[in-house]
């Protein structure tokens, strides 16, 4: 039986006319651990695909639940300077009382991802170096120890930060992707994996490359938690689910459909054919599966899943 995660759309609510609906985000997160899911998530960025702000959003989030994980899905921790992130992921935790997971990704590449980066005052081509110094750190910072450093990118003397997160070492790393690399990156420094594998199959493969890398670098591949990310549209009437699945991807990435239908994981139908999509993935292997709606009626897509697709799945 997979735990079952719910993405808030806080992109979302920054592409709407009418402008950001923090009430809706607050009712939605607590729709959504009254219905049992398991855990709430947020995206992150910048510029490229503007949204809430990930983690004040999940502190926010956070004071308004009690029991459900908050997790970010995917935060792109290059984008930030290794204290200042450390202390805020520190506090977001302390007010979550321990509940905070984090999702972390080092972005793709595009022209927006490279314009975002260099914004920030990040070379892109800086982005998986700055990724693994800056998990390293928040590791040590968050230890209560003096940290001093001196790396390629970072340079700390007899730093000691005052906050620290409720769970021993910190919130769990997920680490996103589910290509060679990105898998190489969670043997050796995640918790966790939380790719969006476009299939399945496609998940099951990487799970399987994943153990063989494990056991290159001398770890028990029990030791990292099994996710997935996937984006639905359920709907009685399967001909609307694929219309709307299909603009959402479509205006949200600015990219074709059948372009991104091969990159990452769709299912549009009614509740027979998204249970059936989330079982598989169980089946394939995921302990956690975090579901995005694809529609532009978040609160409806909520409550039609609540009602037609979790049920049967979490009793899977």
């Amino acid at each position: 039986m997979p735990a079952i995660g719910y993405l808030l759309p806080t992109r979302e609510q920054v592409m709407s006319a009418a402008g950001p609906d923090f009430p809706q985000i607050f009712a939605l997160a607590e729709q959504a651990e009254a219905a049992g899911f398991d855990s709430v998530w947020v995206g992150d960025s910048v510029l490229a695909r503007p949204r809430l702000e990930a983690l004040t959003t999940l502190a926010a989030v956070a004071a308004r639940t009690r029991r459900v994980r908050l997790g970010t899905a995917i935060l792109l921790p290059a984008l930030r300077q290794p204290v200042v992130l450390a202390n805020e992921i520190a506090n977001v935790d302390l007010i979550a009382n321990g509940r905070l997971v984090l999702g972390l990704g080092i972005a793709s590449k595009g022209d927006a991802i490279t314009r975002e980066f260099q914004a920030c005052g990040v070379p892109h081509v800086q982005r998986i170096g700055r990724f693994e110094e800056t998990l390293a750190l928040l590791r040590r910072l968050w230890s209560g120890q003096p940290v001093t450093h001196k790396g390629r990118y970072f340079e700390l003397d007899n730093v000691t930060l005052g906050l620290r997160p409720p769970q021993p070492g910190g919130p769990r790393f997920w680490l996103a992707g589910h290509t060679e690399n990105p898998l190489r990156r969670v043997a050796q420094l995640g918790d966790g994996w939380l790719p969006n594998a476009p299939s399945p199959d496609v998940y099951a493969a990487g799970l399987a490359r994943l153990a063989v890398l494990c056991k290159e670098v001398g770890r028990d591949p029990a030791t990292i938690h099994h996710a997935a990310y996937t984006t639905i549209n359920v709907n009685a009437d399967v001909s609307r689910a694929g219309d709307e699945l299909r603009a959402f991807i479509e205006n949200y990435y600015a990219s074709p459909y059948d372009v991104q239908k091969n990159r990452q994981s769709l299912c549009a139908g009614n509740a027979s054919t998204c249970i059936a999509w989330l079982k598989a993935y169980a089946a394939a292997g995921a302990k956690t599966i975090v579901v995005r709606f694809g529609g532009p009626d978040q609160p409806g897509h909520l409550e039609r899943f609540t009602k037609d697709v979790l049920p049967a799945v979490m009793t899977a």
